[in-house]
């Protein structure tokens, strides 16, 4: 569990950085201060709580970056584009096909 050790680490520094403690970031996520030190600490809290407090931290919108959205890469939109065809040009010395006169 090296990558949740890290990621407790990073976000903790973030918000020191911020600057912003313990309590503010409890009042601003409506998380307890209790689950905010636990998470700093490297115990697992909710998926719900982490949302909140990346919010909190207004990293909400960065969440793109740890899980691209697949739907806006540059090879989706050639994946459901049609296949365009060449244009055939009719050669100049075809000759139609015989008709009988009665022949429609």
């Amino acid at each position: 569990m090296n990558m949740l050790y890290e990621l407790n680490e990073r976000l903790k520094l973030y918000r020191i950085n911020y600057p912003m403690t313990q309590k503010e970031l409890a009042d601003k996520s409506g998380i307890s201060v209790r689950s905010i030190s636990r998470f700093e600490n490297g115990e697992d809290i909710s998926l719900s709580a982490f949302l909140k407090i990346l919010h909190a931290l207004e990293l909400g919108d960065r969440i793109d970056t740890l899980v691209p959205d697949l739907n806006k890469r540059p090879s989706a939109y050639l994946e459901t584009e049609k296949k365009r065809q060449r244009a055939s040009r009719k050669k100049k010395n075809e000759k139609k096909p015989f008709v009988w006169g009665d022949e429609k």
